[in-house]
C-alpha cells in the first residue's frame, strides 16, 4: 500500500476529537449519497421491469415479427397466403429465431343469453405456443388443435366473461358479417386475463379452422405467420431478415410497427431514467464536494506539514481523493443495500400498485438485474470521484508556512 492510500484510509477512519466539525457533515453526505444511489437503483429497476413486463404482454398476442399478405385494407380480414412457404425451413433453422405459427383473425359479434359484444377471433393451429396464456389463465385451461379435427373451443378475457356474463364450461354464438352471413357455437374452455385492456376487450382465440370454413380457405391457407425471436435487442435486424428470406413477398412488419404508439410510449420511460440518475448524481457529487471541502479545511495542518517534507500537491490531492472514494463507497455500499431490499421486497411481495386501465398492470414491475447493479456502481463511483479531483485543486493553493501556522 503507498503511502497515500495509508493517510487516506486513517482519515476515513479516524475517531479523533478533530474530526469533530467534519464527522455531521460527513454523514449527511454519506446518508445523501446512499439515498440519492438507491433512488438511481430503484429507477432503473422500475423503468426496465415495466417495460419487460408491457413488452412481454404485447409480443404475447402478436410475437416479435408478423408475416401477412399485402392488403391496403386496414380491418382484421387478411387475404389468404400458403400455408406451404419455402423460406419456413430456414428460418426454423436459425439460432435466433425461438418459434414460428399459423394465425388468421376475423371480426364478429359474440352473442350470450343476455349481451352482444363485437370481437376479433384469432385462430390458431396445432403450432401455437400456449406458454404466455397459460401464465395469464384464471379460469379453466387452454385448448388443443388438432390439424385433421376441428375444435369448438375457445379462450376469452376476463373482461369478454364479464360483460357477456358467461363462464367456464358456457356456450357462446358468434356471427360473422358476412356474404351470406355465418353463425358458430364455441365452448368456453378458459378465461385469460393480460391487463391490455385493449386487448382483452377484443380478442378470442379459436380454431384456426373455423377461420378457413367461414372465409372458404383450402386446409393450407392462412392469415400469416408469427415468428418469436430469443433475443429483443436483435428486433429490427432479424425482420429485416425475415423480410430477406421471405423474398418481399409478404409483409413483414415487427411489433414495434404494428403497436407504435405503445413502443413510443415505453421509450419515452429511458429519458425518465435518465433524468434521474443525471439528478442523483449531481445531487450526490454535490454533497461530496462539500464534504470532502470541509475535510480538506479542517486538515490544512496535515496538508502543511506533508508539503514542508516534501510532498508533491499531486500526491497531497491523491490522499484527498482517496479519500474521496473510500467515503463514495461506503455511501454507495449503503445504497445498494437499500435498493435491493426494497427491489426485492416488491418483487416477491408486490407491495405498491398502480391503476391497471392507465398503466396496463396492476403492481409495480421490478427487474432485479445484476449487470445492471454493477454497471450503475461502476459508473457511479467513476463519475464521482471524477468529481472530487475539483476540491482537491484548493490543495495546490496552500501554503506550507501558512498551514503549519493555521489554527
Amino acid at each position: 500500500m503507498n503511502y497515500e492510500q495509508f493517510i487516506a484510509r486513517r482519515i476515513a477512519f479516524s475517531k479523533e476529537k478533530e474530526t469533530i466539525i467534519s464527522r455531521p457533515i460527513i454523514r449527511i453526505a454519506l446518508i445523501g449519497m446512499a439515498l440519492g444511489f438507491a433512488v438511481m437503483l430503484i429507477s432503473v429497476a422500475i423503468v426496465t421491469g415495466f417495460k419487460k413486463e408491457i413488452s412481454d404482454k404485447v409480443i404475447g398476442f402478436g410475437s416479435h415479427i408478423q408475416l401477412s399478405f399485402y392488403d391496403e385494407n386496414s380491418s382484421y380480414e387478411t387475404q389468404p397466403i400458403s400455408r406451404n412457404q419455402s423460406f419456413l425451413k430456414e428460418l426454423e433453422a436459425d439460432p435466433d429465431i425461438k418459434h414460428v405459427q399459423v394465425f388468421a383473425t376475423k371480426a364478429g359479434i359474440v352473442k350470450s343469453n343476455e349481451e352482444i359484444e363485437g370481437v376479433v377471433a384469432k385462430g390458431i393451429g396445432s403450432d401455437f405456443d400456449w406458454t404466455y396464456f397459460k401464465s395469464r389463465l384464471v379460469a379453466g385451461s387452454v385448448f388443443n388443435v388438432i390439424d385433421s379435427i376441428r375444435t369448438d373451443n375457445i379462450l376469452i378475457s376476463e373482461n369478454l366473461s364479464k360483460k357477456l356474463n358467461i363462464q367456464v364450461g358456457d356456450n357462446i354464438v358468434m356471427h360473422f358479417i358476412q356474404q351470406p352471413p355465418r353463425a358458430r357455437r364455441f365452448h368456453i374452455a378458459g378465461i385469460y386475463k393480460t391487463g391490455l385492456e385493449e386487448f382483452d376487450n377484443l380478442y378470442i382465440f379459436c380454431d384456426i379452422a373455423h377461420i378457413q370454413k367461414l372465409n372458404d380457405w383450402k386446409n393450407n391457407e392462412v392469415g400469416g405467420f408469427e415468428v418469436s425471436i430469443n433475443d429483443f435487442s436483435k428486433l429490427d435486424e432479424l425482420t429485416s431478415k425475415v423480410y430477406n428470406s421471405s423474398g418481399s413477398l409478404l409483409n413483414v412488419r415487427s411489433i414495434k410497427e404494428i403497436f407504435p404508439q405503445i413502443f413510443d410510449w415505453l421509450g419515452l420511460q429511458n429519458i425518465n431514467a435518465f433524468i434521474i440518475i443525471a439528478l442523483m448524481l449531481i445531487v450526490s457529487g454535490m454533497n461530496m464536494i462539500s464534504a470532502l471541502l470541509i475535510i480538506i479545511l479542517e486538515r490544512i495542518t496535515l496538508i502543511g506539514t506533508l508539503k514542508a517534507i516534501g510532498c508533491p500537491n499531486f500526491n497531497v490531492r491523491k490522499i484527498f481523493i482517496y479519500l474521496a472514494g473510500y467515503l463514495i463507497g461506503r455511501g454507495m455500499l449503503w445504497g445498494n443495500a437499500i435498493a435491493i431490499s426494497l427491489i426485492l421486497i416488491q418483487k416477491y411481495f408486490g407491495i405498491l400498485h398502480l391503476d391497471q386501465q392507465s398503466y396496463y398492470i396492476s403492481y409495480v414491475p421490478v427487474n432485479f438485474s445484476l449487470m445492471h447493479i454493477l454497471i450503475l456502481n461502476a459508473g457511479t463511483l467513476a463519475v464521482c470521484v471524477v468529481m472530487m479531483i475539483l476540491p482537491t485543486i484548493l490543495i495546490s493553493r496552500i501554503r506550507p508556512i501558512m498551514a503549519i501556522r493555521y489554527n
